[in-house]
């Protein structure tokens, strides 16, 4: 099942679909030489928007939780990458301790949780979790809707080492996001595998260090193909001392948002595009679909009304927004049951396992669709992206979509790994 696209411009991204199948040598070559030369983050999600006119990843993150979204069919291949990346990282690992957000209340993400269990337990691994909340002090039982649950214990931390009472773990793998910072817990721990390094979590990494280096690897990627960066790139700008309590910083906010309308609007004009562009405005850091709006006009940001303000202002964990990205807007034209939908690309190490569509009845195009409400639906990679069928009509054919995507959610994880060294503190300089 491909989701229809409900756009006359559909021919744009049937066009580049089609580009990217008749270049799929080229570009797996090109993949292949540039991993060489970079490390893939250990796990990625990204957000696609596929606009009929353009297709572009709106979000990459670094700690996905949404794994029990995959479809059984889809695990065999994590499991195979699983077993790559760790391979890679500590051929002689045999314990990996796991440890996940603090609010594990929430029993989606606690199906996550289980789900990695079972990928690296498949893997070969014993994987065992550990919590960084203080108030998890003996062994704790998480109970799951199926009737099954997940034990959580408390971390135990020597001079050198990190792991739980009788278990010493050769690699830790964080599905906690760190938006509250750095635990002291986490800091100096030479002797084992950390993965995603410390500098992946929200207290370091941002947004629009993350959409710049992606502008590099897009300006690379166009050229490879002949084609126009801006179809698979979104424009963005930042802004870095924004309080929206009190209004201040709010000229920048305003300046950018109305220049990087105007430029939307030559490129519209460029491809013959009737659409009203609009930007989103959203923390820099930070994650959960929390701190962001849509905006068609400038102006509009002058009349904030107190219930967007406090919207805006603090994300998960209570964290305060005081830097924002804005960034130019990539409608979603693609339809799940009249439900708007956009893909969601999960990879592990250098590979694409699967994906799924995030829906959600009762937003619009141009609205951010990880909100209350959403739903998932995995039948949409339910034919393996990496067999595309050469020949087939643009935009008829589910495994190229699915393949188009993955190009896109690997150009994105490509972005990441650019992102990572960059912002490495422990990277060696080469003068």
């Amino acid at each position: 099942m491909v989701p229809h696209l409900i756009t006359a411009l559909n021919g744009p991204i049937n066009e580049l679909e089609q580009r990217i199948l008749e270049s799929m040598p080229a570009i797996e070559r090109w993949f292949r030489l540039e991993w060489m030369e970079h490390t893939p983050p250990f796990y990625t999600s990204v957000d696609v928007r596929n606009a009929g006119f353009k297709l572009a990843p709106v979000d990459t993150n670094l700690y996905p939780g949404g794994f029990n979204n995959l479809t059984p069919e889809m695990l065999p291949l994590a499991v195979q990458a699983a077993m790559a990346a760790i391979e890679k990282i500590c051929p002689e690992a045999k314990n990996l301790l796991l440890i996940p957000e603090n609010h594990t209340r929430n029993t989606f993400y606690l199906q996550n949780v289980q789900r990695l269990m079972q990928i690296f337990g498949s893997a070969g691994l014993n994987v065992r979790l550990g919590s960084l909340d203080e108030t998890i002090t003996a062994p704790t039982q998480l109970q799951l809707p199926d009737g099954s649950a997940l034990t959580v214990e408390p971390l135990l931390r020597t001079k050198r080492r990190l792991g739980l009472k009788d278990f010493d773990p050769c690699t830790i793998l964080l599905n906690n996001d760190l938006s509250a910072g750095i635990p002291k817990i986490l800091e100096g721990l030479h002797e084992q595998y950390l993965l995603p390094p410390l500098h992946a979590g929200w207290a370091v990494r941002r947004k629009s260090l993350h959409f710049q280096a992606y502008e590099d690897v897009a300006k690379k990627f166009a050229k490879l193909l002949g084609m126009d960066p801006w179809l698979i790139n979104p424009m963005f700008a930042k802004c870095g001392k924004v309080n929206f309590q009190d209004g201040s910083g709010q000229e920048c906010v305003q300046s950018h948002a109305d220049a990087l309308l105007g430029k939307i609007r030559r490129k519209y004009k460029e491809y013959g595009i009737q659409e009203k562009p609009f930007v989103i405005v959203k923390a820099d850091a930070g994650t959960y679909g929390m701190g962001i709006m849509t905006v068609r006009d400038a102006k509009d940001l002058d009349e904030l009304n107190r219930k967007t303000r406090n919207k805006m202002s603090v994300i998960k964990d209570g964290q305060g927004v005081s830097e924002v990205i804005i960034q130019e807007g990539v409608p979603t034209y693609e339809r799940v049951n009249d439900a708007v939908a956009e893909p969601v690309v999960y990879m592990i190490d250098r590979y694409v396992v699967g994906g799924f569509y995030r829906v959600h009845a009762e937003r619009g195009i141009d609205e951010n669709l990880n909100a209350p409400g959403a739903s998932f639906v995995p039948l949409a990679f339910a034919e393996h992206n990496q067999l595309p069928k050469p020949g087939v009509k643009p935009g008829a054919s589910a495994p190229n979509r699915f393949y188009m995507y993955g190009v896109i959610g690997r150009l994105a994880m490509l972005g990441a790994s650019y992102e990572l060294e960059a912002t490495d503190p422990d990277a060696e300089v080469y003068e």
